[in-house]
């Protein structure tokens, strides 16, 4: 985009530089193999974030993990997963030119759009990704007050 078509007010230089460095931080921890970083090492797993028929729905892409070692929680209205994707055989007679498959521990904490209904949040997991549904708590948004 070129940037002489955008007005000046519409672009903030600290709210830029904040973008570029999120987008370096999200780059290095994408490049730095887990087990280089640090003995216990947190990563992140993506996630999509929308609403579908009254609903909060979150999808965790969360490969090579088990069922059991994922932990779902709702705090301060926000989702908290956390759990660990542990390295099943380790091959020590191959010559790895690259390695991109993460290991260990992982978190991530996603803010709800919306207030839910957490007692009715389901989960579930398949082919590696995680789905919740959350239902959205109907509130009324508009109160008419009888004047007396």
């Amino acid at each position: 985009m070129d940037r002489r078509l955008i007005p000046a007010f519409a672009v903030s230089p600290l709210r830029e530089l904040a973008r570029l460095e999120n987008e370096i931080n999200r780059i290095f921890k994408e490049l730095i193999p887990a087990e280089q970083t640090a003995e216990v090492v947190v990563w992140s797993p993506r996630v999509d974030v929308y609403e579908k028929d009254n609903n909060v729905v979150i999808e965790a892409e969360i490969p090579g993990a088990k069922k059991e070692d994922i932990e779902v929680k709702v705090k301060d209205n926000a989702v908290v997963i956390r759990g660990e994707v542990k390295k099943e055989e380790e091959k020590k007679d191959e010559n790895y030119y690259r390695r991109e498959r993460f290991y260990g521990k992982f978190e991530r904490v996603i803010p709800l759009p919306a207030d839910v209904k957490i007692e009715e949040a389901k989960a579930e997991y398949q082919d590696g990704v995680l789905k919740l549904t959350i239902p959205k708590s109907v509130q009324e948004k508009e109160v008419k007050i009888e004047i007396k």
